[in-house]
């Protein structure tokens, strides 16, 4: 079928979305001409909607007309008056537990199995964390002779990562909500793709001591290096260039094998989202969980701001009350956490979001939730806290892109996919990251930055089941080590932003 002018997503909506421009006067819908230039991604008023009346997208309220828009017209930001959130008080749980979710083509994957751990890596690397910011400089120095002279000894090793930081000191360490940032590098320590083997550098007067850092039986001279303890800078880059390569040896024993699915633990994010994200890219991605899911793989789905207008979608798909309530905590902290710093989740939306169409937090979330497929919730994780059972979790974490990332890798994830409808060339260096795009004007711009396109979507030319599939296969194909990303094939890496609403003295 050949591409329409606008989308209407459900027969009771009053607006429908532009797929491309729109010049004034154009025909749009038999008998519904626009009475004004509409752009690409943005609303139309499919009636003439009164003032106080509510604006239908997803047949949920976005929010409520300021003024009469006439039919035929451009719907803005502006125009909308936000809607109150879900209240927190009177969910239901359990409503909706889907049982028929699409079957997977492939039931493993070639991965790194790791003693001791549920979940296999991805990738094998050398992680060298730190304690505390201080050591960057030097580490960064020393990592850079490593990759040049000591890593090329050892093929077998996909690379060196210092996981860099801002936190270890100037910081209330005692503080209850310093439980995050901690438990966070904890969680870094134990990721599957460093492979259990430990390596960390510190400085020697930090609050983020070793012991808080490191598991108890791995706070060992032979995993770590403090720098007031070395004569000098060069002494220092020495230590820690022998440090590695006695590592890297260990590494470089590891292979991959076939494993089962369960064995898989992926993080699915969105940024620079537009109004097609929840029309192509994440309900693509939501079919692609559910084959995950179904295969018996673990999924994470995140941004507290941009599911928290459908909190009660969500909690009928919890499988119990009690992660049902785990969920209403996750929400009730970050309303709490929001109103101290005198917002709320309607400062989420950027102006690139505003200016693909997207009016509101509300929109935003409707169309985010999509990437979380139809699979029950079995769980709901605090930020950065780790899985205890597979299948599809909703991680609590901050919707910002480099901080929501980090909180996933601390939990697990080998593979990271992420959506987007603006663009961003977004990236971890402890994991590959999927690039999935929403449009396919984004594709052609940045044919070699986005790994899948779910533009088809839109022109007719793909179903999401399509699109799902496709991403489905990229998924196993990247976290096997048979593909490289473009992220990750470029090495296009953001630093690491580990999440710390603790106070910072």
């Amino acid at each position: 079928m050949g591409q329409a002018r606008c989308i209407q997503i459900k027969k009771e909506d009053n607006v429908a979305v532009a797929t491309r421009d729109i010049q004034a006067g154009t025909e749009v819908f038999p008998g519904l001409t626009t009475k004004q230039d509409i752009p690409q991604a943005h609303k139309i008023t499919l009636r003439d909607i009164s003032r106080g009346e509510a604006i239908l997208r997803y047949g949920v309220v976005l929010g409520y007309a300021r003024d009469f828009i006439p039919e035929g017209s451009l719907v803005s930001e502006h125009m909308l008056s936000l809607p109150e959130p879900p209240g927190l008080d009177s969910l239901t749980f359990g409503a909706q537990i889907a049982v028929n979710l699409p079957d997977p083509p492939v039931m493993s994957w070639e991965g790194y199995e790791v003693s001791g751990e549920a979940y296999g890596g991805t990738r094998n690397i050398l992680g060298i964390h730190t304690t505390v910011q201080c050591v960057a400089g030097v580490l960064n120095a020393a990592v850079d002779k490593i990759r040049r002279e000591i890593l090329p000894r050892y093929p077998a090793v996909d690379g060196v990562v210092p996981v860099n930081h801002a936190y270890g000191c100037g910081v209330a360490i005692h503080a209850p909500e310093a439980i995050v940032p901690i438990r966070a590098l904890q969680n870094l320590v134990k990721h599957p793709n460093f492979g259990g083997i430990i390596m960390a550098v510190g400085l020697g007067c930090e609050k983020l001591t070793a012991d808080r850092l490191l598991p108890p039986d791995a706070n060992k001279p032979e995993n770590l290096i403090l720098l007031q303890e070395q004569k000098g800078f060069g002494q220092m880059v020495a230590a820690i260039c022998a440090m590695a390569e006695r590592k890297l040896a260990l590494l470089n024993q590891r292979k991959r094998s076939a494993l089962p699915l369960s064995k898989l633990m992926i993080g699915f994010q969105c940024g620079g989202s537009d109004a097609f994200s929840g029309i192509t890219a994440n309900p693509a991605a939501g079919y692609a969980s559910d084959m995950l899911v179904k295969g018996g793989a673990t999924v994470l789905f995140s941004e507290v701001t941009e599911v928290r207008d459908g909190v009660h979608l969500l909690a009928q798909r919890c499988v119990s009350e009690e992660v049902g309530k785990k969920l209403i905590r996750e929400m009730a902290w970050y309303d709490r956490y929001l109103q101290e710093g005198s917002v709320d989740r309607s400062a989420n939306p950027t102006p690139g979001n505003k200016k693909g169409g997207l009016a509101n937090i509300v929109e935003k979330a409707m169309g985010s939730i999509a990437k979380s497929g139809t699979a029950p919730i079995i769980d709901v994780l605090a930020p950065a806290e780790r899985p205890r059972r597979v299948g599809l979790h909703f991680a609590a974490t901050p919707a910002s892109d480099f901080v929501c990332g980090p909180c996933q890798l601390a939990s697990g994830i080998g593979i990271q996919v992420f959506m987007t409808g603006r663009g961003t060339p977004y990236g971890l260096a402890s994991i590959p990251v999927v690039k999935v795009c929403s449009r396919n004007e984004l594709k052609e711009q940045w044919p070699d930055l986005i790994d899948v396109n779910a533009g088809p979507v839109i022109t007719g030319e793909a179903s999401i089941a399509d699109i799902g599939l496709l991403l489905f296969r990229e998924i196993i194909e990247t976290a096997s080590g048979r593909k490289k990303s473009f992220a990750e094939a470029y090495g296009l890496y953001n630093d690491l932003c580990i999440f710390n609403p603790a106070p910072i003295t």
